[in-house]
């Protein structure tokens, strides 16, 4: 399966344009982004977990980056509230579920194989916040003023993704939960909307994939 996998163009996905689809475990839904590969890829999702449901106990072998949206996640470490950011790194494992409902965005299969850093923060009450970087990328939260302008610098690639509010980029408007890829060596300007926003912003990994 190759959805959004040519990382030399611009890619645009907004949330109430894009349908969900079934996993293959029962009560759990997403909605891809990009994705290369089937049920082990290479992905950028945003999976809704039903009251109750749950996946079998798997190991991520290229790791797995997510942000709690919506609801509670959970798994044998604990519980995971809206905002919260977790990295689990390549052979971790675990048995993800959602006791009440629960939607993330999540990342799968995009770590550096040797990279063994466990991450668990929340963006709660943030403005400005970074979550995680490295030599290869840089993941970081922003809250926006009303009309404020954010440069994107996307010379190795860059991911925005609206949490909430609105942002326009390049005359087209993004609203809560759509979200943005920009290739590498490109370089935009995103506007914050009258009421202003707060995006999640991954930039600096996407070179490799060009």
């Amino acid at each position: 399966m190759r959805v959004n996998a040519d990382f030399t163009k611009r890619v645009a996905v907004h949330f109430d344009q894009n349908e969900w689809v079934a996993s293959p475990a029962a009560g759990v839904e997403r909605k891809m982004l990009d994705r290369i590969g089937e049920e082990v890829a290479r992905a950028t999702t945003i999976v809704r977990f039903a009251p109750g449901s749950a996946f079998a106990a798997h190991t991520h072998d290229g790791g797995e980056e997510y942000l709690v949206l919506d609801g509670v996640f959970q798994d044998e470490t604990g519980d995971f509230p809206v905002g919260s950011y977790v990295r689990n790194p390549p052979t971790s494992s675990h048995t993800p579920s959602a006791k009440d409902g629960a939607t993330i965005l999540v990342k799968l299969h995009q770590f550096d194989p040797a990279d063994r850093t466990e991450v668990r923060r929340s963006i709660e009450g943030a403005e400005k916040l970074q979550l995680f970087k490295d030599d290869l990328e840089d993941v970081r939260v922003l809250s926006l003023a009303p009309n404020e302008a954010l440069d994107l610098n996307a010379e190795k690639g860059l991911e925005l993704f609206v949490i909430e509010g609105t942002v326009r980029e390049s005359d087209e408007a993004f609203s809560d939960w759509d979200w943005l890829r920009l290739p590498p060596g490109t370089h935009s300007v995103a506007t914050a909307g009258e009421a202003g926003a707060r995006v999640w912003i991954k930039s600096g990994h996407l070179s490799q994939m060009v």
